[in-house]
C-alpha cells in the first residue's frame, strides 16, 4: 500500500468510515443544559434534595439554616432552580415556600436509580 494514501486519508472514491451523526435539537439541548447547570452546583443540588425530601413546601429561612449559607445565597440559588423549572414557589404573607416540580422529582429519582439508592 502507498504510504502517501495512508497519510492523506482514504483514496479518492472510497467511502467514509462512519455515517454522519444525527441532528441535535438545539432548543432541547439548551433546555437540558439549563436544568443540568442549575443542578451542577453543590449548594443548589443540596437545596433541591432538601426541598424534594420535605413533606410540604420549605421556607427560605429553613433552608438557610440547613445549608449554612447566607439568605442571599439561598435566594439566588432558589431563583436559579426556579428558572430551570425544578422548583415551584408560593408566597404566604412575607414568606416564600418552595416545592419540587415533577421534572425535579423524576431527575432525582433517576439519579437515585443510577446510584442504586433511594433517599
Amino acid at each position: 500500500m502507498n504510504e502517501d494514501a495512508i497519510a492523506d486519508g482514504p483514496a479518492e472514491g472510497a467511502g467514509t468510515c462512519c455515517a454522519p451523526s444525527g441532528d441535535v435539537n438545539s432548543d432541547a439541548m439548551a433546555a437540558d443544559l439549563q436544568v443540568l447547570t442549575a443542578m451542577g452546583n453543590d449548594t443548589r443540588y443540596e437545596l433541591l434534595r432538601r426541598i424534594a425530601n420535605a413533606d410540604d413546601g420549605v421556607c427560605v429561612c429553613d433552608l438557610e439554616a440547613a445549608v449554612g449559607v447566607s439568605q442571599s445565597a439561598v435566594s439566588q440559588a432558589l431563583s436559579r432552580l426556579y428558572t430551570a423549572g425544578l422548583v415551584t414557589r408560593r408566597k404566604e404573607g412575607s414568606w416564600r415556600y418552595y416545592e419540587p416540580t415533577e421534572t425535579a422529582a423524576a431527575l432525582l429519582e433517576t439519579l437515585d436509580d443510577l446510584r442504586g439508592t433511594h433517599e
